[in-house]
C-alpha cells in the first residue's frame, strides 16, 4: 500500500471495522471469523469415505468406502467440504447468496483452498440460468470459482457449463425428483471442450445438499472428456442434518 493511503486506510478502519461473517462483531481482519462462531464450525477432513469424502467417526483405513459408495460409486472424484452444514456455515451462505455480502466469496474460498487437489486443472463453478443470475445480479458459485482462482492459481472458467433450462426449488423434493428436476438441464458448451477434455476439473458450489445438481454437471463434463471431476464446496449437509 501506498505510504500516502496508509492514513485513509487507518481512518477507513476506525469507521468501517472489519466484522465476524457469521455474526457481525468486530474482528481483527477481514474474512476472520470471532471466538464463538469458528467454534461453532465443524470443519471436515480425514478420515472420511474414499470415494464421497463423508466424515468418519473413527479412521476405518485407507480405501475404506461408506455404504452409498459401495452400492453406488459416485460419478465424480471426491466431494469435499470446507465445513458441514450448520447455524454459522447457514448464514453465511445465505448472507453471500442473498444478502449481496460478495465478499464472503472470498470468506469462504480462504477456507476451501486446503482441499484444492493438487491436480486440479481447472476450476468450473455450478451455473445459475439466467433468469436467476438478472434477478439476484450474480452467481455466489462464480464469484467462489474466482476466489480460489486467486488463492491456488487453477484458472477459473464461468462459461464451461450453462444450464438451459431453468429448475425448480430442489427443496422438499426426494431423491427421485430432485434427479428429474435437473435431467438435461446442464449443458457443456461446444466451444468449451477442448479447455475441459483431458484435464481435472474442480466443480464449485457453495451449499451441497442431496448432489442431484452437481452430478448433473459431473455427468456432461465427463462426457466432455473431462480425466475426473472433483467436488468442492463451502458446507455439505451430512446424512443426519436437516436441509432447508
Amino acid at each position: 500500500m501506498s505510504p500516502l493511503l496508509r492514513p485513509l486506510h487507518f481512518v477507513a478502519g476506525l469507521a468501517l471495522p472489519p466484522r465476524c461473517p457469521g455474526c457481525g462483531a468486530v474482528v481483527a481482519e477481514d474474512h476472520v471469523f470471532c471466538a464463538a462462531c469458528f467454534g461453532a464450525l465443524r470443519f471436515l477432513g480425514p478420515p472420511w469415505c474414499a470415494g464421497c469424502n463423508l466424515p468418519f467417526d473413527y479412521d476405518r483405513g485407507e480405501g475404506a468406502l461408506c455404504g452409498a459408495c459401495l452400492a453406488r460409486p459416485p460419478r465424480h472424484a471426491g466431494l469435499r467440504a470446507a465445513v458441514a452444514y450448520g447455524e454459522v456455515a447457514r448464514t453465511v451462505a445465505l448472507r453471500l447468496k442473498y444478502g449481496g455480502r460478495t465478499a464472503f466469496a472470498e470468506t469462504v474460498a480462504r477456507q476451501m483452498l486446503r482441499w484444492m487437489p493438487a491436480d486440479a486443472g481447472l476450476i468450473v463453478p455450478v451455473p445459475l440460468h439466467r433468469w436467476r443470475i438478472w434477478s439476484r445480479g450474480f452467481n455466489q458459485a462464480a464469484l467462489i470459482a474466482q476466489a480460489l482462482a486467486r488463492g491456488s492459481g487453477v484458472p477459473a472458467d464461468l462459461t464451461v457449463i450453462g444450464r438451459v433450462r431453468a429448475t425448480p426449488m430442489l427443496r422438499g423434493l426426494g431423491a427421485t425428483g430432485r434427479a428429474k428436476a435437473v435431467a438435461g438441464a446442464f449443458r457443456v458448451d461446444p466451444g468449451a471442450r477442448d479447455r475441459v477434455r483431458g484435464r481435472a476439473v474442480v466443480l464449485v458450489d457453495d451449499v451441497h445438499t442431496s448432489g442431484a445438481t452437481t452430478d448433473g454437471c459431473t455427468r456432461v463434463l465427463l462426457r466432455a472428456g473431462a480425466a475426473r471431476v472433483t467436488i468442492l464446496c463451502w458446507a455439505r449437509v451430512l446424512r443426519d442434518q436437516p436441509a432447508d
